[in-house]
């Protein structure tokens, strides 16, 4: 039998991939595909379902809804952005970071994730629901809700996080590592096998975890 591990695996990451010399572009358009651009002051409502944007920037963003459905997202970094709703749901996103800023929603339903880091972002509600989500770190992000019902992840970690409520229903997990998490809640604590905390937040939340085992805990 193979000995259990010691700590999680942590995930593999690499920094965006990005030529030296960009082409400015003001705007995202649906089906478009873009390569070694700089996307610079985007606002109002943007439709780019369905595209391809790869070895590219985009800065400073400030925008309603952002629809990227179906898109692919490769090699790019996104710094400073502010969405009241970011659509990326059946979208691939590959050697891609966001840091800084605000989304009030990402909606990443079924969506591909590896070597993703978001750093230093506010996220009101991050619905990750039947997404295959690995080598994904979280660095000083605030959450109000993550949801990860049916997602399959490994090898995720999160870094001096903060969530009010984490849905776990049906999700599929292996090297998790929710020790940089500091979260309110679980709404599954069954479905956490796969994952990793640590000594002080298995006990604020044994409660949870001996309801959800059928243990009665008398004063």
């Amino acid at each position: 039998m193979a000995a259990r591990s010691a700590a999680p695996l942590a995930p593999r990451i690499s920094a965006p991939d990005l030529p030296h010399i960009l082409e400015p572009v003001s705007a995202l358009s649906a089906r478009g595909d873009l390569l070694g651009a700089a996307v610079t002051a985007l606002t109002g409502e943007v439709d780019a379902a369905h595209g391809r944007l790869a070895e590219s920037r985009v800065d400073a963003a400030s925008v309603g809804h952002l629809d990227l459905t179906g898109t692919t997202l490769v090699d790019v970094l996104i710094d400073e952005i502010r969405a009241v709703e970011l659509v990326a749901r059946d979208g691939t996103w590959r050697n891609l970071e966001i840091t800084g800023g605000r989304i009030a929603t990402i909606d990443g339903s079924r969506a591909l994730w590896n070597n993703v880091v978001l750093r230093g972002v506010h996220i009101d509600y991050l619905s990750l629901p039947s997404a295959e989500v690995a080598d994904v770190v979280f660095v000083d992000c605030r959450f109000g809700s993550i949801d990860l019902p049916e997602a399959r992840v490994s090898r995720m970690a999160f870094e001096g996080c903060r969530a009010d409520e984490v849905d776990t229903r049906g999700l599929r997990a292996r090297d998790l590592d929710l020790r940089g998490l500091e979260a309110l809640s679980f709404t599954d604590p069954r479905a956490l096998t796969g994952a990793w905390l640590d000594a002080r937040q298995t006990e604020l939340h044994a409660p949870a975890f001996a309801q959800a085992l059928g243990i009665r805990v008398l004063p």
